[in-house]
């Protein structure tokens, strides 16, 4: 019971530390549409190029950040430019994981506008689906992909499980922050992250509320029959996955029966969730952080706000991320494209467009959100996120069909 409690209070206290920045709040609505300062008076104009910020080499085409309400009033991108990189030239065939509605081919777009002798070929499906392809075509010496970028970690890894991959560069993942989000051997280097976050509408719900530990959350009487999940989604697989890596096979099934038997409603996706629990019909809910923050640059009044566990699965911190296809002949080039994603531009983009998480340090994330750093992810390998199989079918057995 004493542990409880304290855990309890270091709960609260967590809380309050994460509102201060006001992840979603009021507060940081006033602050994130505001316009910030580089601390010597000077701001940041909205749809600037970065590279305007950074007065280095010729002005590169095309915005690469974001023009809606929460990349409003950001300060200056740190990190490497794209104008001190060497320029991209050659054809690329990259595999690209289906999701986040076509916006890494926007980024794409902008790469080729920049440099005329630059050319992707994207063959496009699920990351699952192009990661079993990529391994077929390895295993059967008619490899026909340069690149793979999925939009998860355990894509990434079953490649690299299956020794589909050539490793890429030291130089290509220097810029990565975080030796957790590169792949072992340089196998992949994570350009985006996203991090699993618990949507509470704060009409219904404080802070208090909701646990830091995801494992409680059955047992807490304000979440009992007020929650939803999507457990279609492929994050939330992922999610169940490391739930298994951290605490077993029998307490991850156990712990599926009881949030289902709390009365978790179902849906069909997690940008779903964030609307509803917005709108009030639920109170909270599981989802990646960005659902929630879409819905707010569209509703900044909603009352929404965003927790995370500590530790756990709940504070899983997910990647999309990129790697080099074994047999390609084109190397040097794969190596030169993941520099590319990890400049102060892309990272900049992935921040203000998709509001993932960026990669690299001097690149902030948005709406004062906690940064990578000051979050509590459960110390696993992302490359293990790989085994599904086993997860979809406890899932199955706890009645909770993925």
């Amino acid at each position: 019971m004493e542990d409880e409690v304290d855990s309890r209070e270091r709960n609260v206290s967590r809380r309050r530390l994460l509102q201060s920045g006001a992840v979603l709040g009021t507060a940081s609505v006033a602050g994130c549409f505001g316009m910030f300062n580089d601390g010597d008076g000077n701001t940041t104009p909205q749809n600037a190029n970065v590279s305007d910020f950074r007065g280095t080499g010729p002005l590169v085409e095309g915005n690469f950040r974001g023009s809606g309400r929460l990349a409003q009033g950001r300060p200056y991108p740190g990190g490497t430019s794209i104008n001190d990189l060497p320029d991209l030239s050659g054809d690329l065939a990259l595999y690209i994981g289906g999701g986040e509605g076509g916006i890494y081919m926007d980024l794409i777009d902008k790469l080729e506008s920049i440099y005329p002798d630059f050319s992707v070929e994207p063959q496009s499906a699920g990351s699952a689906s192009l990661a079993q392809t990529i391994v077929n075509e390895v295993e059967n010496g008619v490899s026909r992909g340069d690149v793979f970028w999925s939009i998860d970690a355990s894509s990434l890894g079953y490649v690299a499980d299956n020794d589909a991959y050539e490793p890429l560069s030291d130089e290509a993942v220097s810029a990565v922050g975080n030796s957790q989000f590169v792949g072992d051997d340089n196998a992949w280097a994570g350009v985006a992250g996203r991090a699993r976050a618990v949507p509470y509408n704060t009409n219904r719900l404080s802070a208090s509320d909701i646990p830091n530990k995801v494992q409680q959350f059955p047992e807490t009487s304000a979440l009992q029959g007020t929650m939803g999940w999507a457990p279609t989604y492929g994050a939330f697989k992922s999610f169940v996955t490391a739930m298994r890596l951290i605490r077993g096979d029998e307490a991850t099934r156990q712990w599926l029966v009881d949030m289902r038997e709390a009365g978790t409603e179902r849906y069909g996706n997690e940008y779903a969730i964030s609307q509803n629990v917005a709108n009030g019909s639920l109170a909270a809910g599981f989802a990646n952080h960005y659902y929630a923050l879409r819905v707010k640059n569209q509703r900044p009044n909603a009352p929404l706000e965003l927790a995370f566990t500590e530790g756990d699965a709940g504070g899983l911190v997910n990647i999309s991320g990129a790697m080099k296809i074994q047999g390609t002949d084109k190397g040097e080039l794969v190596d030169n494209f993941v520099r590319h994603l990890l400049s102060a531009e892309a990272q900049e983009f992935f921040a203000t467009v998709s509001f993932s998480y960026p990669m690299i340090k001097g690149v902030e994330p948005v709406a004062g959100l906690p940064t990578v750093d000051e979050l509590s992810p459960p110390d696993i390998q992302l490359s293990r996120l790989s085994n599904v199989q086993e997860t979809i079918e406890l899932m199955e057995s706890a009645n909770v069909s993925p």
